[in-house]
């Protein structure tokens, strides 16, 4: 599909000097200093007897130089536009990381005889991973130290960490070119060995059997980066002799490899965005065949987990908000399913976590988590009590099955993340820490809201804000608005140290829970998708609206951030109301929408149909032209702009964001900013390591302050 052509880059003013006078706000007319501007080479794309032109096709090939050429003078001309904030960036990455607690552990965790644990120490970006045999008081084992590991690589990650059953293995995953295609390695954890065999493009995580030799691992296709293959691999032996247990052919579904909490099962699930289906093996026989569940069917979603005699399902199966499910381990068709837990209309199930003599419901009810505890021997139930207007409790690391202890986790956008572990009989909470914050924090100089706006269809959508006593409500404050709304996530009212920098500068922050995520449960979800795609847009607009009107700020100190699949919602945001927002912030943006989803090639597509819709069918062609990001620019004024992207991102191509602004540039009828700054190290979740990423986060707040002339 890609066309092959010459072309060459138009750069001018690259090099020129800065305006030096001091400047009230960075929103100020610099004409002196000249954009880069893309060659255009006209790409005609033809489908349903309509064809498109697009100018800045020739931008997706990484491995030209003219293209790495163009995306390095486009951080040139932005550092050259923000040459005057040099200074309040490093003052804020300083501030930020000045908050953090360098050397710092998280609590530890017991699993199979073992303490397990992550610190981090002074001065170092990346985590050691250790563990201490029988009590807290034994000699510390360093299974892996990132520091050493990443070494002369300009990315490092380490991901799906797993410890053999006799805890004698571990395999670990790694990527080093930040394209989420991991390399697993096995490491002896009694002699320190490293063994030879490198199995290459996984999804990074692996499921061992109870022999302890044998684990099963994800592969993904080299091209599309879909997870499709489930393979076995047998310590010590050559990864190319691994047997192949699996082959997910729907190029709609992904498939991963886990090992339930009893560790009696080895489950593999195929998923996709509406349908689900597991096939498990009995984790002692390695060599054995798996067979299905429950067979898949559309808009049939599950997940199991097992306990005892019983598999235990939580299941959409004529519930849409989901409802548990147990059925006999021998007898797994959904015809012997028994009710455990009913369908409610104002309750989401989101999940479970099983212990002996206990069941943990993580619920979600007027959009905010609730944890639910059931006495699985009394059948008697309560939930724990959380006080504030908005906040996240969820459960956190549980592997002992014999406990009455559960882990949890709460945050809330002025409390610090908490770490709890609680007495499921006793019912009583003993805190194990608190995120520290240096330099004097004190959660009661801030305010958390709660919000519901009234969208324009009547539904309410819900609002959480924070802001530093002493914030007055006079249309005068800047407030930065952000907003996800894909995939049925869920964006959580949680802390943010580095937020502080903002709040401490007289900013508000908001959070608008538009339809596209789960948060009022699974029905906002499917409002938010598809052929109501639109409701995702108009909610966001119409509660910065609210905000305006309720007098937290006005237009002119209005700000609007979101990311991947939110910085699709920036771009909609921009064509249709660009005069509400003073400066956007979109990151690692989806916003060539109807190009992608025409492309099989790229990672996602096949997957996210159920998401978006196929456009080779006209209805949703048509549907998703009248808001894609690329193909709805106009001339028309836009906001300041600030645009991030990564040269190796797997979720969203680098070319997305690049052309977007090349064409931005093509059509904008005003002298604001337009600024794109590509991570050229990096991929969709920008830089790896704890203080190297707090650049990213300097630069989009000195972008915003400096738009306050602060």
């Amino acid at each position: 599909m890609r066309k092959a052509a010459a072309f060459a880059i138009m750069l001018s003013g690259m090099g020129l000097f800065a305006c030096k006078e001091n400047k009230k706000s960075m929103s100020a007319e610099v004409k002196t200093i000249k954009p880069p501007v893309a060659e255009q080479i006209d790409t005609a794309m033809t489908i349903h007897g309509e064809t498109r032109i697009d100018k800045y096709y020739w931008m997706n090939d990484r491995n030209d130089p003219k293209v790495i050429a163009y995306l390095k003078a486009e951080n040139n001309y932005l550092d050259t536009m923000l040459e005057s904030s040099a200074g309040m960036r490093k003052k804020l990455y300083e501030e930020m990381r000045g908050r953090i607690m360098e050397t710092d552990a998280s609590v530890p965790y017991l699993k199979n005889g073992y303490y397990y644990y992550t610190r981090f120490t002074q001065g170092k970006e990346y985590p050691i991973y250790c563990r201490k045999k029988g009590s807290l008081e034994g000699t510390e084992e360093v299974m892996l130290d990132v520091n050493v590991l990443a070494a002369g690589h300009d990315y490092y990650h380490v991901g799906g960490m797993s410890v053999s059953p006799d805890a004698q293995w571990l395999a670990y995953g790694v990527d080093t070119v930040s394209r989420r295609q991991y390399t697993i390695y096995i490491k002896n954890l009694q002699t320190g060995e490293v063994l030879p065999e490198a199995i290459r493009e996984t999804s990074g995580s692996a499921a061992w059997a109870s022999d302890n030799k044998t684990f099963f691992y994800t592969v993904k296709n080299p091209v599309t980066l879909r997870e499709e293959r489930i393979l076995r691999h047998v310590a010590g032996t050559d990864a190319a002799q691994d047997k192949e247990v699996f082959n997910e052919k729907d190029e709609t579904f992904y498939v991963d490899v886990a090992r339930s909490k009893s560790g009696k099962f080895i489950m593999i699930q195929s998923h996709s965005t509406v349908s689900s289906e597991y096939r498990i093996l009995d984790a002692s026989k390695p060599d054995g065949a798996f067979h299905v569940f429950e067979p898949r069917r559309r808009d049939h979603l599950y997940d199991i987990d097992h306990k005892d005699d019983k598999f235990y399902i939580v299941t959409n199966w004529d519930a849409v908000n989901f409802r548990l499910m147990e059925c006999p381990q021998d007898k797994t068709a959904g015809s012997n399913w028994k009710e455990v837990i009913p369908h409610r209309a104002d309750v989401l199930l989101q999940g479970i976590e099983l212990f002996r003599d206990h069941m943990v419901l993580s619920e979600r009810k007027n959009g905010l988590t609730q944890l639910r505890v059931i006495n699985s021997r009394t059948k008697e139930d309560h939930y724990l009590k959380f006080e504030e207007p908005a906040y996240l409790a969820s459960i956190s690391v549980n592997p002992e099955f014999d406990t009455k202890t559960l882990r949890y986790s709460y945050t809330s956008m002025t409390t610090p993340v908490s770490t709890y572990d609680y007495d499921m009989d006793a019912k009583k909470s003993e805190l194990r820490k608190r995120q520290e914050v240096l330099g004097g924090y004190d959660p009661k100089d801030y305010v958390t809201e709660r919000l519901y706006v009234t969208a324009r269809d009547g539904v309410k959508v819900p609002v959480s804000i924070v802001y530093k006593k002493g914030f007055e409500k006079n249309g005068k404050g800047p407030l930065l608005l952000y907003g996800y709304g894909s995939y049925g996530v869920s964006i959580e009212p949680s802390f943010s140290s580095n937020r502080l920098s903002l709040l401490d500068r007289g900013f508000a922050y908001a959070i608008a829970h538009i339809r596209g995520g789960e948060e009022m449960g699974r029905q906002w979800y499917e409002d938010g998708k598809l052929f109501k795609k639109m409701n995702t847009f108009t909610d966001f607009i119409d509660c910065a609206d609210y905000l305006v009107k309720a007098h937290y700020t006005d237009s002119s100190h209005l700000y609007a951030m979101g990311g991947s699949a939110g910085g699709l919602l920036m771009g909609a945001v921009v064509n249709m109301r660009p005069a509400l927002w003073n400066g956007v912030i979109a990151a690692v943006p989806f916003v060539d929408v109807l190009t992608t989803m025409l492309d099989e090639s790229i990672p996602l597509t096949t997957g996210e149909f159920d998401e978006w819709g196929n456009p080779k069918k006209k209805e949703y062609y048509d549907y998703m032209k009248a808001y894609s990001p690329y193909d709805n620019v106009k001339a028309q004024a836009y906001p300041n702009m600030l645009v991030t992207t990564g040269l190796h991102d797997s979720q969203v191509q680098y070319w997305e964001p690049a052309k977007w602004v090349a064409k931005l540039r093509e059509f904008k009828t005003d002298n604001h900013m337009l600024l794109l700054h590509t991570n050229m190290e990096a991929g969709h979740g920008g830089a790896s390591g704890r203080f190297k990423s707090l650049e990213d986060v300097a630069l989009q707040y000195a972008f915003l302050l400096g738009l306050e002339g602060k």
